[in-house]
């Protein structure tokens, strides 16, 4: 085994799987099957060992198993480099998520400090034609894998301008009630874009310093109110955005952008084929330069990530993916398409019958 990997998966209820158990031998994973036979649920499960809602962002009642509506529970055991992690987490019908590290209670910001893990989903492949909503969110995920405490300022900056929020919409103008909220704000925010360049430099370097046959993208974070102005922009803009009910400045106004470097065309510019092979690079890049920081690269979850690449850069992927170390679980439709993986990686079937899917091992 290389790195910190899941070695055991447990799910119930969870989604189209009543009851399904995978072990895991530290390869990459190729799991197969066809379309809504359950494979990308698997991912999501993984996804869900780290904070957050997931990689499609459900809610807890979208993840039950129906009809039961039982709640759901996900068991996991992670192993590597000396270590070795118990995680569970489950929602009961109608409850909160919740989070077990090691037999102990925790919160979910914890998972962030034991296991790293970045997916690219095919949701994502409209990214840099989108809303920026979701290219800040892309961000955040990966400096979440450089600074797991880069969570804790993102919700206490929610949570303050929330609160101003509030106070804006109820029309409140005594000065007195929104200065803590903006020195919060402005605290937490000056931490959340300071993490979001950091990381932004990590993955220039990373895609500089490797060779790879997946293009290098020139990032760029924008916003329309710089943070160290921040503070002014909040309390000179009150008026403004009482009127709009809401702040209109902030690091929940930032914009990531990317560029294909070798061509200088804007990421919003380029085919879709090149869109998706710079959102490789950028995974790939991440997951390199934390392997060169803690010495293991992160889980990898790529959803029919090998249906978009011609069999060159599908080769290339798996080959980075191996060089690298890194547990990369991948979904597809047809065995032949991990083909040059062989013996490189533990094979899945995944079907579905009688409305429950079901897994069993085959050998690439």
């Amino acid at each position: 085994m290389v790195g910190l990997a899941i070695t055991d998966l447990a799910l119930s209820h969870f989604r189209s799987h009543r009851a399904a158990r995978v072990v895991f031998d530290g390869r990459p994973v190729a799991l197969v099957g066809p379309n809504g036979a359950g494979k990308t649920n698997l991912l999501e499960a993984i996804s869900l060992l780290s904070p957050g809602r997931g990689l499609r962002r459900a809610t807890m009642e979208e993840l039950t198993r129906k009809p039961e509506a039982l709640g759901w529970k996900i068991l996991a055991s992670l192993q590597g480099f000396g270590m070795a992690h118990e995680v569970e987490t489950w929602a009961e019908a109608g409850q909160t998520r919740q989070v077990r590290i090691d037999g102990k209670a925790a919160p979910q910001i914890s998972l962030a400090r034991i296991a790293r893990i970045l997916w690219l989903v095919p949701a994502m492949d409209r990214l840099w034609v989108e809303a920026a909503e979701g290219r800040r969110r892309f961000l955040d995920r990966m400096t979440l894998s450089f600074a797991p405490d880069h969570a804790d300022a993102v919700l206490g900056y929610e949570k303050a301008m929330r609160d101003r929020n509030r106070l804006l919409k109820d029309q409140v103008q005594d000065a007195h009630w929104y200065r803590a909220l903006e020195a919060r704000m402005v605290e937490t925010a000056v931490l959340i874009e300071g993490n979001r360049a950091e990381t932004i430099r990590r993955l220039s370097a990373a895609q500089m310093g490797a060779d790879t046959a997946f293009p290098s993208a020139d990032l760029a974070l924008t916003n329309p109110e710089p943070v160290e102005d921040l503070a002014s922009a909040l309390a000179e803009g009150r008026r403004r955005d009482m009127a709009a009910g809401r702040s209109l400045a902030g690091p929940h106004r930032s914009d990531l952008s990317a560029t294909y470097l070798e061509k200088g065309v804007p990421a919003d510019q380029c085919s879709t084929g090149e869109q998706k092979a710079l959102l490789i690079s950028l995974i790939l890049a991440n997951a390199r330069a934390l392997a060169g920081d803690l010495g293991s690269a992160p889980v990898l979850l790529l959803d029919e990530v090998a249906a978009h690449l011609d069999t060159g850069r599908r080769t290339a992927l798996y080959d980075e993916i191996c060089a690298l170390g890194t547990q990369a679980i991948m979904t597809g439709t047809e065995a032949a398409l991990f083909d040059s993986l062989g013996a490189r990686a533990q094979g899945f079937i995944v079907t579905e019958s009688a409305n429950q899917s079901q897994i069993k091992e085959f050998t690439l």
